[in-house]
């Protein structure tokens, strides 16, 4: 008999300056025990090959899949990973609030096109750091479902984000729709018993 599958765990992307206890990643963080979070070994300097080195060395010390959770500046870092490391760990992701990657210079860095895994970028209206024509264009080029939370801010703890239960239902959502897809490869031999 194979070892059972081991479900993704959920990794959680951080942006710019981390994202402190009020913010809606740690809420999400500590809905799940064996959650992990990047982290940056410093946190103010959006140098995006290292933040995405750093999401690689999270997963590799950590094995197993991986459903990300990136916010902000960690979306570019997510994206960027996921275009240097098609094959790692990750098995989805939700890009919630980018940040414009042309007011960092990285834009030529980051997927032209779709990636590797299945995904959905949450926008705003009012977004600051990206504008919602924006966040909609990098979807359609990633093929991501989009959508956007109206007039939410930076979909941070600044604009009134502590729990962000979406997020939470997408992770629930997309757990379930991995695990339905694996399902065959881990199947017992009497859950075949219907085809003898």
């Amino acid at each position: 008999m194979s070892a059972p599958h081991r479900a993704p765990r959920v990794l959680i992307v951080p942006g710019l300056n981390d994202s402190g206890p009020a913010h809606w990643q740690s809420w999400l963080q500590a809905q799940y025990r064996d959650a992990r979070r990047v982290e940056q070994r410093d946190w103010t300097d959006p140098a995006l090959d290292r933040w995405a080195s750093r999401v690689g060395s999270t997963i590799e010390r950590h094995g197993g899949e991986w459903i990300a959770v990136a916010h902000s500046f960690g979306c570019l870092a997510l994206a960027r990973h996921l275009l240097l490391h098609p094959g790692s760990g990750v098995r989805a992701a939700l890009f919630v609030a980018p940040a414009e990657p042309d007011r960092f210079g990285v834009a030529a860095l980051l997927p032209d096109g779709r990636l590797p895994v299945p995904s959905t970028v949450v926008a705003s209206d009012n977004d600051p750091w990206m504008s919602v024509a924006s966040t909609r264009r990098w979807a359609q080029r990633w093929g991501s479902a989009w959508l956007t939370l109206g007039e939410a801010g930076h979909i941070n703890a600044e604009s009134g984000f502590g729990p962000l239960p979406l997020a939470r239902r997408w992770v629930t959502a997309m757990g379930a729709r991995l695990a339905a897809e694996r399902r065959p490869d881990h199947a017992e031999l009497a859950e075949w018993s219907f085809a003898v």
